[in-house]
């Protein structure tokens, strides 16, 4: 162990997932091994996210994209005016292009998928921490995509598109696959009831009136 490691004061970390269990593992993983970082809170609702945030300031939240009530974009846009010097490092099952894009704009310094290993995932911490931008391997053409300025480049805005949280995005794209509300629920593990609320949030939201003007749009998006 070199000088400057010894000397170095662990990276203060905040877990942020929906599911207790994930957090657990991912605190035990982290704590197991190395010393150079120190989970001091999770938190699993976007409420509870942003007080545990907002009240601790850690230097790096590990951050679950999609949550039942608003998700890691959301947690960001609470959270970085009050805590502008907290980095956000998206941990997620998703490696949907939009979802990447979306919690980047949001303010994430990184995007690393859960099937990374607790090495890594300990390595990508600290290299946020340190000011490094960090990406899964093929996440990060997405990222380059999305803000290029050249043919093919994902757009950088859609206004109406930003409206919908990542949840409704995975509603909308299962929908216009053809799936049924029980098939989307079965997918997502979520209920009927919520696939229908989210649902009727997406048509409030974009203004149209079905299923079928939906899935047209979701289309002209690239969402299928």
């Amino acid at each position: 162990m070199t000088e400057e490691t010894q000397s170095r004061q662990p990276v203060r970390v905040f877990l942020v997932d929906d599911h207790s269990m994930f957090r657990a593992g991912v605190r035990a993983e982290l704590d197991t091994i190395t010393d150079d970082i120190e989970v001091i809170g999770e938190a699993g609702t976007v409420g509870e996210a942003v007080a545990g945030i907002s009240h601790l300031k850690p230097d790096v939240v590990l951050l679950d994209v999609h949550m039942p009530d608003g998700g890691g974009a959301e947690v960001l846009r609470q959270s970085r005016k009050a805590t502008p010097d907290v980095v956000f490092l998206a941990l997620s099952v998703s490696d949907a292009a939009e979802d990447v894009i979306a919690v980047i704009r949001a303010g994430a310094r990184g995007y690393v998928t859960k099937t990374i290993s607790s090495q890594e995932l300990a390595k990508a911490v600290v290299r946020v921490a340190d000011g490094d931008a960090v990406f899964s391997p093929r996440l990060a053409g997405f990222v380059l995509d999305a803000f290029a300025d050249r043919p093919g480049a994902a757009p950088i805005s859609d206004p109406e598109l930003d409206l919908l949280t990542p949840r409704e995005r995975d509603v909308l794209r299962l929908l216009a696959r053809g799936y049924a509300y029980k098939e989307i629920a079965a997918e997502l593990f979520i209920s009927v009831k919520t696939v229908e609320t989210h649902v009727s949030s997406v048509l409030r939201k974009t203004q149209l009136s079905n299923r079928y003007e939906l899935s047209r749009w979701a289309s002209d998006r690239r969402l299928v």
